[in-house]
């Protein structure tokens, strides 16, 4: 089952809080947020599977687990933001064309081809930008 996204839950968690009742049910909180309920049913069945088959369950009961949620994809997304790799004009001055960046990095000692080889993030940076620049050589030559 695929992840809700934080958006859903966070529409869901501030309608169910904004009702005030003890018992919420998703045909409740469907005339809050305004989706249906069976749509409601099937992003929370994420965090309950039984939702589905129980039209009358109290979504009261999830609101520590959406708001747990909620906490860890704020944290997930504060780590992904901060790896960002940094590509140099030196970096990229090492391989004269593509031809010499496969060659140097996808190649054996024998010169044959690897297939087997797997490029890090920064090798696929470096090579984008080779190809922009044989892209624009080869556009300014027409």
């Amino acid at each position: 089952m695929k992840e809700p996204k934080a958006s859903d839950i966070k529409k869901y968690l501030y309608g169910i809080t904004k009702l005030n009742k003890k018992y919420v049910t998703s045909e409740r909180l469907s005339r809050v947020v305004g989706i249906y309920p069976e749509v409601i049913n099937e992003n929370l069945s994420y965090f309950e599977p039984m939702l589905k088959m129980d039209p009358e369950y109290n979504l009261m009961e999830l609101v520590p687990t959406l708001k747990k949620f909620l906490v860890d994809q704020e944290e997930n997304k504060a780590l992904v933001k901060s790896q960002k790799i940094a590509i140099r004009k030196k970096d990229v001055e090492k391989y004269d064309s593509i031809n010499d960046f496969v060659y140097k990095k996808m190649t054996s000692v024998g010169g044959l081809l690897d297939r087997n080889i797997v490029l890090s993030d920064t090798d696929l940076r470096i090579l984008k930008k080779l190809i922009a620049e044989e892209q624009a050589n080869r556009k300014n030559k027409k």
